[in-house]
């Protein structure tokens, strides 16, 4: 039609009798504030079939899990300040944002894919470089997480099954933790989540492109921590060729097409990293041959199963008891096993109720998905030999959650038979006995929660068992009693890691109970550094790492040598295990220094291990070169790389001090390069801290 044309007909149209008449006029106002207004209850209210609750109950659990998880979130100033500086770096080169580089000058990248990185460092772009900056991401991952549970589980299950899933989510310990951490975990899980998400509505549609979706959450999940998202993909792949609502020859059709893409979705970078010159790019952090695949192969594969990980500090027995009780142990059960129990309970009814059910049955697909997950993934984080931290249980928190709530809505639904009640006593009494024994294990509440838990909790189990025979005024207090009882425990360790900052490389959440990182992180496996204790020559002095608008977490003592932090461990060098495990914030002496003419260098200094490097960059702004990488234990540079660069120019300081305190295997580079130093340049002393000035070579050279 020509514009002409078009002119004529609108003027015929409004030119016609009645058109702007008032009654005309007020007809059309009421039809466009009627559809304005359904477009607001439609989203107020959710759909039709809803019942008037569910989707106000959503909102208020995404507003206040977003509430929630933003309270004191700058408490952490840079939290783990390794990936901060990647972050600080990222914000400053695109290469670096790319590469995942520790520095803007492009030393050494971190010891994982950047996917994580990524969100932050535009985050940093647009905010600039503060601690709510760097940790806003992970808490919209979190929110996200939550929505994408509770929508999965909602649609096969209803609308109460989604909102008890989405809430046990939200009030998991390690999940309220790594939500508000800038580890690559959160994007991990919500990635994860939307997989579970896709996997389902590929069962669903019986729908290869639903599938070719599950490849690349799975792809992107790669980027972000390498083989940890493949645990999930196992079950996913058996639901999906068990239960499409398809032919089996389209089911396997759609499987490999799920593999291509996820495939594609990950090989684009690792082709790109393997393909370009070494010369060209950093070098890749935690790998002792300059190579991804052998990274991800080694170091952050294998090695993590069998513990025979080269350059590792620790492993094996240093990382905690191996075996089926791991994830209920002291130092893990508080972050994650409330209600495990309670899921595997629900689970194995869920499997044995849906049994003679059709082989397209959603919910027992549904139970395939999110069990297997939680099976799969909690049996290798119990049986893995190689490095293990607490926070990596934050995995299993989206499956424990939506089987909590589909078992409960199921057995629910069973209420009136015996098998119902029975099934929702047995996991309401696992979860009380269960909270009961991991609240004895703290002193940080006293008795009267735990003493509350059981009797409560055992009460419900009682009662449910004849909740058929019950006066039905007296059921909704019965389920609150219940659901009070499986969730009180886990709410007090989530308002205590709320309120307390955390920082370092190990962290866990909820009150001391004799784990790794206690209260606020930092610690090391047992709170000694493999290898034995001791003092670095010329440790940083200095306070806990902050950013702009954040705290410190604790205090430091001491100008050279060991250092106390927050949790009271004797730190050596820089932060934990000679700065293995945390940063310090230079003195306002030593960014003066680090600053001065720091355009005439690449690196304004440089310094073993991450940590040591990440506090030093982080204070000043500008570039620091992490010798050996996180562990101080990677080939980079050579002796002879770092000689060249101090020959060219390129280096200012060199802080003495630092390293792993004991590592497996790995290359002596690190100490090469300090013994060269040492005899070789003048040292100084800034802010109580021991320098080597690299443009200032002894009288005797």
């Amino acid at each position: 039609m020509d514009t002409a044309t078009a002119q004529l007909r609108t003027a015929d149209l409004t030119n016609r009798p009645g058109f702007w008449s008032p009654r005309s006029i007020r007809s059309r106002d009421v039809e466009a504030t009627q559809a304005h207004q359904s477009r607001w209850s439609r989203a107020w209210r959710g759909a039709q079939d809803d019942p008037a609750w569910a989707r106000p109950g959503l909102l208020a659990l995404l507003a206040l899990t977003a509430a929630a998880y933003f309270y004191n979130l700058t408490a952490s100033g840079y939290a783990n300040s390794f990936y901060s500086a990647a972050v600080q770096a990222g914000s400053q080169s695109w290469k670096a944002f790319f590469y995942g580089s520790s520095d803007a000058a492009n030393s050494i990248t971190v010891d994982k894919p950047p996917a994580s990185l990524w969100a932050m460092a535009l985050s940093v772009r647009v905010f600039g470089l503060n601690s709510f900056a760097i940790l806003m991401p992970q808490v919209l991952m979190g929110v996200a997480t939550v929505g994408v549970v509770h929508a999965t589980v909602k649609r096969y299950f209803g609308a109460f099954a989604g909102l008890l899933s989405g809430l046990v989510l939200a009030l998991t310990p390690v999940a309220v933790l790594m939500f508000r951490f800038n580890n690559p975990d959160a994007l991990l899980v919500l990635l994860m989540a939307l997989g579970a998400w896709a996997t389902m509505r590929s069962i669903e549609k019986g729908s290869a492109k639903w599938m070719m979706l599950v490849g690349v959450f799975i792809g992107l999940g790669f980027l972000t921590k390498t083989l940890q998202v493949l645990l999930v993909v196992p079950f996913f792949g058996i639901a999906y060729l068990v239960a499409a609502r398809t032919t089996l020859r389209r089911r396997i059709i759609g499987s490999l097409a799920a593999v291509a893409t996820m495939v594609l979705s990950a090989g684009w970078w690792v082709a790109i990293v393997e393909l370009v010159p070494a010369s060209m790019r950093p070098y890749i952090g935690g790998s002792q041959d300059n190579s991804f695949l052998s990274l991800t192969f080694g170091y952050n594969g294998l090695g993590r199963l069998n513990g025979n990980e080269t350059g590792s500090v620790g492993g094996g027995g240093g990382w905690g008891t191996t075996g089926i009780t791991r994830m209920f142990s002291s130092q893990i059960g508080g972050q994650i096993s409330w209600l495990i129990p309670s899921a595997l309970i629900l689970l194995g009814a869920g499997l044995v109720l849906r049994g003679r059910r059709p082989r397209t049955d959603l919910r027992r697909a549904a139970y395939l998905v999110w069990g297997g997950w939680l099976v799969v993934t909690g049996l290798t984080f119990s049986f893995m030999a190689g490095i293990f931290h607490e926070y990596y249980t934050v995995a299993l928190a989206p499956a424990v959650a939506a089987l909590v709530g589909m078992g409960a809505a199921e057995a629910w639904e069973l209420r009136d038979k015996w098998i119902g009640g029975a099934v929702l006593a047995a996991a309401t009494a696992a979860a009380s006995v269960w909270g009961f024994v991991l609240l004895t294990r703290t002193t940080a509440y006293g008795n009267w929660l735990r003493i509350s838990v059981l009797v409560i909790g055992l009460t419900a189990a009682i009662l449910l068992i004849g909740l058929n025979r019950l006066h039905r005024k007296a059921i909704p207090l019965v389920l609150v009693g219940a659901i009070a009882a499986g969730l009180a425990g886990p709410a007090a360790y989530s308002w205590t890691t709320l309120s307390t900052g955390h920082q370092g490389s190990i962290v866990t959440a909820g009150p001391s109970t004799g784990g790794m990182g206690g209260p606020g992180g930092g610690g090391a496996p047992g709170g000694t550094a493999p290898g034995g204790t001791g003092t670095a020559p010329g440790g940083q002095a200095g306070t806990p790492p902050t950013a702009p608008g954040g705290t410190t977490g604790g205090t430091t003592t001491g100008a050279q040598g060991g250092q106390t932090n927050a949790q009271g461990q004797n730190n050596t060098g820089g932060g934990g295990m000679g700065g293995l495990l945390s940063a310090n914030t230079p003195s306002t002496a030593v960014v003066t220094a680090l600053q001065a003419n720091a355009s005439k260098y690449t690196w304004v200094a440089a310094a073993i291990g991450s940590q040591n490097a990440a506090g030093l960059q982080l204070g000043s702004g500008e570039p620091v070169m992490a010798i050996g990488g996180f562990n101080g234990s990677d080939p980079s540079p050579t002796l002879a790389q770092f000689k060249q660069y101090v020959a060219d120019g390129k280096i200012h300081y060199f802080l003495a001090g630092g390293g792993t305190g004991g590592s497996q295997g790995g290359s002596n580079t690190a100490s090469q390069i300090s013994a060269w130093v040492i005899a070789n340049f003048k040292s100084v002393t800034i802010g109580g801290q021991t320098f080597y000035d690299l443009t200032q070579p002894t009288t005797s050279n």
